[in-house]
């Protein structure tokens, strides 16, 4: 696997979390990716447009894991930064051209979706960058000591939809997060999420979210970016980000908003995969934060729920 990055001015305490957390990936999440021999995309879990052919086989790259690809490149201004609970980052992703992309689609209302998450999966974010008239987007990050992962999700205007990936120091005192095993139910603020389903490679997977307040479902959960939920799911080790594909939309005809918010996914391996779930209440945006590992292997048993590719956010 190659990921190329452009960090600068790395300390010595940084350098040695990130090789940690690569020979994790080799680990617990491999992926045997040769370097691409022609332009590819990371659109979603298993790959989907990511493919490309060697020595007469393919082989599928996740999302996330290239800071460039098909010609695009995601440099952020500064590979360093202090923490903080609010540390402005900005960051261009510049074109095949090599001049700093200007014009974008949106999707699901938004122009590019910016994911932090430091390298023992504490302190997701996912955030909506300001983008300035010479093509710099700009955010405010709330970050702690350690190795962050950076992605940004979007689609220039007349190409294809991409998820790119680097890495951003904090300086401080590293203190990594407790490691806990599966976590089917999460808490926040008085929220609770339960999920309910299994990932096994190679095979499509149903998860259902289902959220609930001091005991009672929530039946009124708000849009937010078009839908009832945002899933972001990443692989440990290596954090390949993967496209979670939301069931159904408000305002179809179907949908129901709340207690249960259905996703379709299929993950590339075996491993242990973090998810984090976005969903609005009483006017405020939640993260609630699972852990399951896919086991087995099985072949794909793709169900008719829509596209089952592309970006979810």
């Amino acid at each position: 696997m190659n990921t190329p990055t452009r960090l600068a001015g790395f300390g010595a305490v940084a350098a040695v979390v990130f090789g940690v957390a690569l020979l994790g990936g080799r680990a617990l999440g491999p992926v045997d990716v040769e370097e691409p021999t022609h332009d590819t995309h990371a659109g979603d879990a298993t790959g989907g447009h990511a493919e490309h052919e060697s020595a007469g086989a393919t082989t599928e790259i996740p999302g996330g894991l290239m800071t460039s690809q098909d010609g695009y490149t995601l440099t952020l201004d500064r590979a360093q930064a202090a923490a903080g609970s609010a540390v402005p980052v900005s960051f261009t992703i510049t074109g095949p051209d090599g001049a700093p992309v200007t014009s974008y689609d949106v999707q699901h209302e938004k122009r590019l979706h910016l994911i932090a998450v430091r390298r023992d999966f504490s302190g997701f974010q996912h955030v909506h960058p300001t983008l300035g008239g010479d093509g710099t987007w700009s955010t405010d990050l709330a970050l702690t000591p350690g190795t962050w992962r950076v992605f940004a999700d979007f689609k220039a205007t007349g190409a294809e939809a991409l998820t790119l990936g680097t890495d951003l120091a904090v300086d401080g005192r590293f203190e990594a997060a407790t490691a806990e095993g599966d976590t089917r139910t999460a808490t926040v603020d008085g929220y609770e999420v339960t999920l309910d389903g299994d990932l096994s490679a190679g095979a499509d997977a149903r998860l259902t979210l289902s959220v609930s307040k001091d005991g009672e479902p929530v039946t009124d959960l708000q849009p937010y970016l078009g839908a009832y939920g945002h899933l972001v799911a990443l692989r440990t080790g290596d954090l390949a980000y993967l496209h979670v594909h939301p069931d159904g939309e408000p305002g179809d005809g179907r949908t129901d908003p709340g207690p249960d918010v259905v996703f379709h996914t299929a993950v590339p391996s075996n491993g242990t995969y973090h998810l984090y779930l976005d969903f609005q209440h009483d006017g405020v945006v939640r993260t609630a934060a699972f852990t399951i590992t896919a086991g087995g292997t099985a072949e794909s048993t793709t169900e008719e729920h829509g596209e089952s590719s592309g970006h979810a956010h």
